[in-house]
């Protein structure tokens, strides 16, 4: 079990989360060694898919993984996660029971917010880490800015519209810990097991991130 401590270090590691939507889980693997092979060591499975929880379970396979499981909606799916083996949690909204369920089962969860109120009920939970969602709907990079002057400290992984082209705009934000995207992930890189031109373009954020620095 991951401590919130450590998923925070392997966020400000990775500084890009790769958001991935998996419908077979015999691709779960392979796309997993890619992102390592491409320099990431971390990944989120979204629950948008009859194949998620088994591509959960099957990436356990790569220990040096740190697997979240995204989409979680409902309580019973922080069970389902956790049971498959994830890591860390990843919700669009901010559900009280969601990370209250997480926060029993000793899983860290970033839930979505997108205003002050969801954040005050966030850092009400007792929570110091938020997903931005959906953030180039929300204004992006500005938006952060104006939303985290009020709330010093708290971090923010936003998601949502974000390209190889915007990312950089977030990651030079000093609240984003990380920022996530899928477009070195494409689905139908991955349905086409195109697992080099998956590690390409991870190794090119890679060291975009590198350049932008933490």
């Amino acid at each position: 079990m991951s401590t919130e401590q450590q998923i925070t270090e392997a966020l400000e590691a990775a500084r890009i989360v790769p958001v991935v939507v998996i419908d077979n889980p015999e691709h779960a693997v392979p796309l997993g060694r890619a992102l390592l092979e491409g320099g990431l060591a971390i990944i989120e499975v979204t629950y948008r898919t009859a194949g998620a929880q088994a591509a959960l379970t099957a990436l356990k396979e790569l220990p040096e993984l740190i697997v979240g499981a995204g989409t979680v909606v409902r309580p019973d799916q922080v069970d389902s996660a956790a049971a498959a083996g994830a890591q860390f949690l990843v919700s669009p909204g901010l559900n009280v029971d969601v990370v209250r369920r997480a926060q029993a089962a000793g899983l860290p969860i970033l839930p979505g917010v997108a205003t002050p109120s969801d954040i005050m009920t966030a850092l009400s939970l007792g929570l110091g880490t938020v997903k931005f969602f959906p953030a180039a709907t929300l204004g992006g990079p500005s938006a952060i800015k104006a939303m985290s002057a009020p709330f010093p400290g708290l971090r923010f992984v936003p998601t949502g519209g974000i390209s190889a082209a915007t990312v950089g705009d977030y990651l030079t934000i000093p609240a984003v810990m990380a920022a996530g995207g899928s477009w070195m992930v494409d689905r139908a890189l991955i349905e086409a097991e195109d697992w080099a031109e998956i590690t390409r373009r991870t190794a090119e954020a890679v060291a975009l991130a590198a350049q932008i620095g933490a």
